[in-house]
């Protein structure tokens, strides 16, 4: 199981990871802390059952150096001493914020040339154009051209082809922000 973004939920409270459900010890939860912290920290996790731990250790030291113990230990002890649930407490309230601002502006700007659904959770929204002649990936396109990273949602479904863009909102800091990203792919969508 890799849940890559159960720590930002918004609007409801997570669905249990299937780690925490596992009766068998089955399974394997795979996480870093690249979304949650920095990206430049290349610190990931697994979390194995006890039974599992020997192999894995002999695995992980045949097959690479690690990363380095001292960055390991201050990841550690920030957890340990609370900051971190402090820091994702504030990144869940952060995040809602840019993620509302988002959802407003394409609601003002398109009106209802783009229906807005958001997710439980995650860093990204989904705007929907139900009247776009082109596929979501022609749209994506567009809006990548004009330096918008909007990406297709068809692109990203394995079994249902559904339609939208995929955008996200992290780095939304403000309305007037949002309201002129949302003018620059409307400009590029021509909705």
């Amino acid at each position: 199981e890799d849940d890559y973004d159960g720590e930002y939920h918004y609007a409801s409270a997570p669905l249990p990871a299937l780690k925490s459900l596992d009766g068998h010890d089955r399974v394997l939860y795979a996480g870093s802390f690249s979304k949650s912290l920095y990206p430049g920290l290349a610190l990931g996790y697994l979390v194995v059952p006890q039974r599992q731990c020997q192999a894995f250790d002999a695995a992980l030291r045949a097959g690479s150096n690690g990363c380095p113990q001292l960055m390991q230990a201050i990841v550690a002890d920030f957890m340990r001493e609370g900051h971190f649930a402090r820091h994702l407490r504030k990144m869940r309230l952060l995040y809602a914020r840019r993620r509302a601002l988002l959802e407003q502006a394409l609601q003002q700007v398109f009106g209802d040339a783009v229906a807005v659904a958001l997710q439980g959770g995650g860093m990204h929204l989904i705007a929907r154009c139900p009247g776009a002649q082109e596929s979501d990936a022609a749209l994506a396109r567009r809006a990548q051209a004009a330096g918008l990273n909007a990406q297709a949602l068809s692109e990203r479904c394995a079994s249902v082809h559904e339609q939208g863009l995929l955008m996200g909102f992290t780095n939304i800091a403000s309305q007037v922000q949002a309201r002129r990203v949302v003018k620059r792919l409307q400009a590029a969508l021509a909705l």
